[in-house]
C-alpha cells in the first residue's frame, strides 16, 4: 500500500535524509520516497500505519499529515507499473552515466599521445574521486545521513561520514599528482571494499535506499550500477598494485 503525506519543516537535503531514515525504520514500512521540492513523502507499507504513529518517530520540527489515499493497482496494471519503475530508475541514473563518460573521455584525452594504460587508470581514478567528492560536499549533512544507511563503517562511526568526502578529495589529488600512489591504491581497496560490502548487502536485501555516491544533489537509487562503479575502481587499484609490486 502506498500513501502520500505532506511533511512540513524540510528545508534541505539533510532534512530529507533524516526524515527518510526515521520513517524507513518503522516496522511494516518498506519504502520511503521524499520529494523535497513539493514537501511530500510517498510511503509504501505492508499494513496501514496511523499518521500519529509516523509523527512519533520524527523530530518535532517535522509535521506530517496525510494527503492522498492509496490507489489500488490491478493485476492488469502490474506490467505497466514495472516498466514505469524501470524507466524511472534509468532516468535517475542518467547523471551517473554521463559523469563517468566525461571522466573516461578526459582521461583518454590526457594520455592519447603517449598511451599507457597505467597512466590512464591513475587519471581516471583521480578525476573520479575529485568529481564525486565535489557533489558530496554540496550537502555534507545530507550525504552523511544517506551514507550511514548502507556503509558499514559510517553506520557505527557517524564522524566517518563527515570526513569521507575529504578523504576522497585527498586520494584524488594523490592520484593526479602521482604522490604516494601505493598508499592511495591500498586506501582505495580498503575504503571502496568496505562500501561495496554495504552496497552488496543492500542489493541482496532489495532495500530501496538512495545511493550517496553523488551526495544529495542528484537523486540516485541504490542499484547494480553503484556496485559496478565501485568494482571498476577496485579492479583498477588491484591492477595498479600488481604492476607496482
Amino acid at each position: 500500500m502506498k500513501y502520500t503525506y505532506i511533511i512540513a519543516g524540510m528545508t534541505c537535503g539533510g532534512c530529507k535524509a533524516s526524515v527518510e531514515k526515521y520513517l524507513i525504520e518503522i516496522a511494516d514500512v518498506t519504502n520511503v520516497f521524499i520529494d523535497l521540492k513539493e514537501g511530500e513523502a510517498i510511503i509504501t507499507m505492508n499494513t496501514h500505519i496511523a499518521t500519529t504513529e509516523l509523527q512519533k518517530v520524527l523530530p518535532e520540527k517535522f509535521k506530517i499529515t496525510k494527503k492522498v489515499e492509496h490507489k489500488e493497482v490491478t493485476i492488469a496494471d502490474t506490467s505497466f507499473v514495472s516498466l514505469e519503475e524501470e524507466k524511472s530508475k534509468l532516468t535517475q541514473l542518467k547523471p551517473l552515466f554521463i559523469i563517468i563518460f566525461y571522466i573516461t573521455t578526459v582521461s583518454i584525452l590526457l594520455n592519447y599521445k603517449e598511451w599507457f594504460l597505467g597512466e590512464f587508470m591513475l587519471d581516471f581514478m583521480g578525476l573520479f574521486y575529485i568529481v564525486f567528492s565535489f557533489f558530496k560536499m554540496l550537502d555534507l549533512n545530507g550525504f552523511e545521513m544517506s551514507f550511514s544507511m548502507y556503509d558499514p563503517i559510517a553506520k557505527k562511526v557517524p564522524f566517518y561520514g563527515k570526513i569521507y568526502p575529504f578523504i576522497e578529495t585527498l586520494l584524488g589529488l594523490m592520484f593526479l599528482m602521482r604522490f604516494q600512489i601505493d598508499i592511495a591504491l591500498i586506501a582505495t581497496l580498503i575504503i571502496l571494499g568496505v562500501t561495496t560490502i554495504g552496497v552488496s548487502k543492500a542489493l541482496f536485501k532489495k532495500e530501496l535506499i538512495r545511493c550517496a555516491c553523488l551526495g544529495t544533489a542528484l537523486k540516485l537509487p541504490m542499484t547494480e550500477a553503484t556496485f559496478i562503479e565501485n568494482i571498476i575502481m577496485i579492479l583498477m587499484a588491484v591492477l595498479m598494485l600488481l604492476n607496482i609490486f
